[in-house]
């Protein structure tokens, strides 16, 4: 597979897990009754993906890999980058190989297609919000159970950033942390942050605020990230005047696409939206099928 090296990477031990899960919802033991009744073994075919809508593309590795594991011999070729902005009427990717394979994985590799072209073109679309600001907008842990990996890859196939990926790989503190161990009040945030570095010295850690009123401890403490949540958008500008670059700003909390360009416009580092992953429909897609006379002249 030959695809967009700088993404992050697809983590294939997951993905596999829901391609196998995938297929076993459509097929259990007797498999695809339909195409195993009514199609010849032998017979081969061609399809194509072809985009009925503007979008942008990602997710086609899955479905390349869900077509190998139907059936090795299956040749597909993608024709348009991951990450890549397509018109409609443009053919994203031909697969060729036995009839029978291409209907059965039709319609699972399509749903893993539309929904991670989704995200990325919704991703997209955020970012360009945020017009010539330096502001990122990240995603968050809002994610469809067992597919983090898979759409956070989307949005960075997008053009927007990730967040942390899940529990383990940045400390984020926030309000219920420090309530329930106590660390409320005074010097409640550098204390929390002193306990967090010396169990994981090796990660960054994230303090959420509330209030301009925390913001100076919250500096002082030396968390690389400080998170503002709920904030208006004159609060965010006094943030970054008095913050001055000794840490990242991170807008949070009620954000709405409508939102993004006055908060981008605050001098805010990163703007987190759950939406890139938690509110986006489907991009349409349909895989065609060439009929077997024509396929003498697809692909190679």
């Amino acid at each position: 597979m030959h695809y967009n090296s700088s993404l992050p990477p697809i983590d294939w031990k997951r993905a596999d897990l829901l391609i196998e899960l995938a297929l076993s919802e459509d097929l259990e033991e007797r498999g695809d009754t339909t195409t195993n009744a009514v199609i010849p073994q032998d017979l081969e075919a061609e399809a194509v993906f072809l985009a009925k809508q503007d979008l942008v593309c990602a997710g086609l590795p899955v479905a390349e890999r869900l077509f190998e594991k139907l059936d090795p011999a299956v040749a597909f070729f993608p024709l348009v980058k991951e990450g890549e902005v397509c018109k409609k009427g443009t053919i994203l990717a031909k697969v060729r190989g036995k009839a029978g394979t291409l209907l059965t994985g039709e319609r699972t590799a399509l749903n893993f297609l539309q929904r991670l072209s989704g995200v990325a073109t919704s991703s997209r679309y955020y970012q360009s919000l945020a017009g010539d600001t330096f502001c990122r907008i990240l995603d968050t842990r809002k994610t469809t159970p067992g597919w983090r990996n898979l759409e956070k890859y989307a949005v960075a196939a997008g053009g927007a950033f990730n967040h942390r990926i899940g529990l383990y790989d940045r400390i984020m503190i926030k309000d219920n942390h420090r309530e329930l161990a106590g660390l409320e009040g005074e010097h409640g945030i550098a204390r929390s942050v002193e306990r967090a570095r010396k169990m994981y010295p090796d990660l960054e850690v994230e303090v959420e605020i509330d209030s301009l009123s925390e913001l100076a401890e919250a500096v002082d403490s030396g968390a690389e990230y400080i998170l503002l949540d709920n904030m208006d958008d004159e609060t965010m500008r006094k943030a970054v005047e008095y913050t001055a670059g000794r840490a990242k700003l991170e807008a949070s909390g009620g954000i709405t696409a409508e939102r993004i360009p006055s908060v981008a416009a605050t001098g805010v580092d990163f703007i987190s939206c759950g939406a890139l992953t938690h509110s986006v429909k489907s991009c349409d897609i349909s895989m065609d099928s060439v009929i077997p006379e024509q396929t003498t002249g697809g692909c190679r």
